[in-house]
């Protein structure tokens, strides 16, 4: 039957338009002879169909597969081999073309593949009855099927009903542990990495994909290439729990470890990589920001201490190439991996803190480094009931949500009342009485100031100290221009040793003082540690701010004995960024007021306003000239040229601040003709800010150099 059933399919050609006609004699419902009819043989279709689908339902594949791993260990032909596996896993794809919309629903592909699942654990059963018996079996052919199905984009399928169960019966049997590893050991290369994803995807966790696989990263190179590089770095499609499968597995053998730590070094390069961050989106860098905090949720401490250095290294290029970055969420996700990696190579010493916005997205990231860094204990059936266990009372404490309280009462419910007792209970003790502590007399003198901010640490006379010190330097100027330079040196490198509210202004309003007090030798020091080492962007950017204050306090007309009046409008300088603006809304109220005011007056309009020499003619060219002379001399912490053109900017605004109080002074010209100079190259910079920036300071010294020679301004 088998023969002619064959004979039959092959001598047969199925109803496509351009098939030749076949003769009468087949269809026996045809009554003429001729062999010109074109009638299909549609009963032999029929008869085969049902045939197929009785050798489908009666279990006809796993006997199939089970005689072909038979003949493989007896060396059976390989084109035999080759022509079943392709009739096996292509099955669905020939019937869909023959029956077109006729088709059974056993052979479509989504009930098709999870019976071929089915039987292959048949196959995987009658093996491991063979190797329990001492017979010798092959289980290549199984892999073939399963990679064959895979690479077509059937894995979902099969894999859904394959996984469980390979995953129940590895739980105790060695035996079937060394069968899933063979299995997947044995699939080719070419359909590897669809086997790979699959199984990765599919698995319930770490643990049980570590059973399934067991070594196969370490024996197979296309799988370590998949696993290493392809899912972690060539794409970032896979979910957070799919990442945590596959990192897991790397880390739950010690035999896998240093792939582990590998894979972390590779993702630590990437996200240190300037060009990386410049050019990836953010959706690759945040998928290699988690793989990163994976990675150092499962490394030990013995492995962070081999690898400290590398780490650090790291994370100190990354940090910067993410800080430096235009987007918002780039920052946030360099911020929240330096601190992890901090945090974890610092564990007794000062660690990174960043103060950044909470959403779902950085809770998520902070989440993969505090996971578990060991598999899940299992707890056998007779503790589940206790409730005296400890994974009960550590299930209760971490459940969110509940108080201390709670969980001890769920933990305990026999205890007596009096273990219940609460805070509630205690009456509130009575302050009434009480007296506010004598506040710490506030320094006299500059010299005790100094000794106050440099000596120990006494934070209340701290606190009084910054508070008075800008009315003593004012009080005291004599005093203070004895020791200005070294009252600068101090203030600059101020750190806030406590909580103070206005503590930025307080430090920044003394600085200001004591520099228009002793102009020359403070405007000398702070020009001069500009272009130091060892400061950070903050410190040479209050160095600007300072010079720029104090430039314009000097250059401001002070009649002696008179007072200022009121109605003179003098240029404000906006030092720090993000000023709030309603903060001066009564001044925005006056000036509306003022506008929609008719007033019917005779005399003077405006008062006269106050002549008095600028202070700041004399002084002008040791806050100007020593700032812009060593800007293209790059040092190892500070490149203005380079990666610091933040600062670049706000130095080309302070310069321009400066010429512009000292517009009418003898020097500045020269002054005018150096920005000009300075400006001019920046031109083509980079950076935006730098280079529109420089356009505005352009205008600036052109009309300076022309109010200083006498030439009338033109408009522009």
């Amino acid at each position: 039957m088998n023969k002619a059933l064959g004979t039959g399919m092959k001598n047969t050609q199925w109803f496509l338009p351009s098939t030749p006609s076949f003769p009468c004699s087949w269809d026996r419902s045809c009554q003429c002879n001729s062999s010109s009819c074109l009638k299909v043989p549609i009963f032999c279709l029929v008869k085969i169909v049902d045939i197929l689908e009785q050798f489908l339902r009666e279990g006809g594949l796993s006997a199939l597969m089970w005689e072909v791993c038979q003949q493989q260990a007896q060396a059976a032909s390989p084109e035999l081999q080759e022509t079943l596996l392709n009739k096996v896993v292509c099955l669905p794809d020939h019937l869909s073309n023959k029956l077109q919309g006729e088709n059974l629903p056993i052979f479509l592909p989504q009930n098709y593949f999870p019976l071929l699942g089915t039987e292959i654990i048949q196959v995987l059963q009658r093996i491991s009855d063979s190797l329990r018996g001492g017979l010798d079996c092959s289980i290549s052919f199984v892999s073939q099927v399963l990679g064959k199905v895979c690479v077509h984009g059937r894995r979902k399928e099969i894999l859904s009903t394959l996984v469980p169960c390979l995953t129940d019966l590895t739980k105790s049997d060695c035996i079937w542990q060394r069968m899933c590893w063979r299995l997947v050991e044995c699939v080719p290369d070419r359909w590897m990495e669809a086997v790979v994803c699959g199984f990765v995807q599919t698995a319930p966790g770490a643990d049980v994909l570590s059973r399934l696989l067991g070594n196969l990263v370490v024996k197979n190179k296309k799988a370590q290439f998949v696993v290493t590089q392809k899912l972690l770095l060539l794409q970032y499609s896979c979910p957070t729990a799919m990442l945590q499968n596959l990192l897991g597995y790397l880390a739950l053998d010690n035999s896998r470890r240093f792939l582990l730590l590998k894979v972390l070094q590779e993702l630590m390069e990437t996200w240190a990589s300037s060009s990386a961050v410049k050019h990836s989106p953010v959706e690759q860098q945040l998928y290699i920001s988690k793989a990163i905090l994976i990675c150092l949720s499962h490394l030990k401490d013995v492995e962070i201490d081999s690898h400290r250095q590398e780490l650090f290294t790291c994370m100190m290029e990354g940090m910067k190439c993410h800080l430096d970055s235009n987007l918002p969420r780039i920052r946030c996700l360099g911020m929240i991996v330096a601190e992890s990696i901090s945090s974890r190579i610092n564990t007794d010493g000062p660690i990174l803190k960043f103060q950044y916005e909470e959403d779902d997205e950085t809770r998520e990231l902070k989440s993969l480094l505090t996971q578990m860094l060991s598999p899940p204990s299992v707890i056998s059936p007779l503790d589940e009931g206790r409730k005296d266990s400890p994974s009960a009372v550590t299930e209760a404490e971490l459940k969110p949500g509940r108080k201390p309280l709670a969980a001890a009462c769920a933990v305990s419910e026999e205890g007596s009342d009096s273990e219940l007792d609460s805070d509630d209970d205690f009456i509130p003790y009575d302050m009434s009485a009480d007296k506010e502590l004598k506040k710490t007399k506030a320094p006299l003198y500059i010299r005790d100031c100094i000794e106050v901010l440099t000596g120990p640490e006494d934070m209340d006379k701290w606190e009084a100290t910054m508070r008075v010190l800008e009315t003593l330097i004012q009080r005291n100027t004599a005093a203070t221009q004895e020791v200005s330079v070294e009252l600068a040196k101090v203030l600059l490198h101020l750190e806030e040793k406590t909580y103070i509210d206005d503590f930025v202004e307080l430090r920044q309003k003394a600085l200001v003082t004591v520099t228009i007090t002793d102009p020359i030798p403070v405007a000398q020091y702070l020009t001069s540690q500009f272009y130091s080492m060892n400061y950070s962007l903050r410190q040479r950017m209050d160095i600007l701010d300072v010079l720029a204050l104090a430039a314009q306090e000097l250059s401001r007309p002070k009649a002696p004995g008179k007072n200022k009046p009121s109605s003179i409008q003098t240029p404000c300088i906006q030092i720090l960024p993000g000023s709030d603006s309603s903060k001066d809304w009564r001044k925005i109220v006056d000036e509306r007021i003022k506008s929609k005011t008719r007033r019917f007056a005779k005399g003077q309009s405006q008062v006269e306003l106050v002549c008095a020499p600028n202070k700041f003619s004399s002084v002008a060219g040791h806050f100007f000239f020593p700032l812009i002379q060593n800007f293209d001399r790059p040092l190892v912490t500070f490149d203005l040229l380079g990666d610091d053109h933040f600062v670049l900017g706000r130095l080309a605004h302070t310069l321009a601040i400066l010429l512009y109080f000292a517009v009418n002074t003898v020097v500045a010209a020269a002054m005018g003709k150096a920005l000009l100079e300075f400006v001019w190259a920046l031109r083509f910079h980079t950076d935006s800010c730098s280079r529109e920036g420089s356009r505005w300071r352009l205008q600036e010294a052109g009309l300076a150099e022309s109010a200083a020679n006498g030439e009338p301004e033109k408009e522009t």
